[in-house]
């Protein structure tokens, strides 16, 4: 088994754990006996869980941080640290979509996003993954995406930064073998939670735009993702019907696959 054992002065951090993905791999993390250390900019979010979570018998606490804040993402080891512990497990989970055609795009969106979707993930490996390896011991979980597999006309910066993280954590799995530390990229399908309302869908947009057996809920989500961590695995894709697409946009050809999917994306459908 990957993940390490779980131990009083060793912690899973979650980023992105206020909702959705990140709340629910908390909660599976923590009944397999895994304290946490819970990150969002929503504070009140994060003592809810936290609050729920000790109820069930484990250590949790909550470090509020803003991961676009490129000085307060770097303080974060250090106020880990503080805590007495060390992270054996990281996930990096937090991150956002913008919508909409690049040529009508807000620029400060559009980088914010990339700071948070892809930025922060590096830079959170970057600074915690030496440790693992010099304790000989750790596994990291970066959320990415179906959307890694292939262009996406409509969320052309949602794609790539979901790319760079199912590139880049391959690539930190194999550079870590032999090592006692494991990279797993946990790239879910479309699921149900708030993320499509943060995007700027509405209901109908959400629902029309991809069918229905295609949906995976956070917590099925969440345990396919701890499960590939725990096996080991480098990649993956919750749901059957999910996989086959992610295979089939691998294959497609491009000149086909994109304009295709941009005929059918909702948010230029409204342009």
């Amino acid at each position: 088994m990957s993940l390490p054992q779980p131990a009083p002065d060793r912690t899973a951090l979650v980023t992105g754990a206020s909702s959705g993905i990140g709340e629910e791999l908390a909660r599976e993390l923590a009944r397999r006996g895994h304290g946490v250390t819970l990150v969002a900019r929503r504070e009140d979010r994060l003592r809810e869980l936290a609050a729920e979570l000790r109820a069930h018998g484990v250590r949790a606490e909550t470090l509020a941080c803003d991961l676009a804040d490129r000085d307060a993402r770097a303080a974060l080891p250090g106020r880990v640290d503080e805590l007495g512990l060390e992270v054996d497990v990281l996930v990096n989970n937090a991150g956002f979509s913008t919508t909409g055609p690049v040529a009508k795009a807000d620029v400060v969106a559009e980088l914010r996003m990339i700071e948070v979707d892809v930025m922060a993930v590096a830079d959170l490996c970057t600074r915690i993954v030496p440790g693992m390896v010099q304790r000989g011991r750790g596994a990291v979980l970066n959320v990415a995406s179906t959307a890694a597999f292939q262009p996406l006309p409509g969320q052309a910066g949602y794609g790539a930064c979901k790319a760079f993280v199912l590139s880049y954590t391959r690539s930190l799995g194999g550079e870590l073998a032999g090592t006692g530390v494991t990279a797993t990229a946990l790239c879910p399908g479309p699921v149900e939670t708030g993320f499509a309302d943060a995007a700027g869908f509405t209901e109908r947009e959400t629902k029309g735009s991809l069918p229905s057996f295609m949906w995976e809920s956070a917590s099925s989500v969440a345990k396919v993702g701890i499960d590939a961590l725990d096996a080991g695995h480098p990649v993956a894709i919750p749901g059957t019907a999910n996989r086959v697409t992610a295979v089939l946009a691998q294959l497609a050809p491009k000149r086909l696959l994109v304009p295709l999917v941009a005929r059918q994306h909702p948010a230029l459908k409204r342009t």
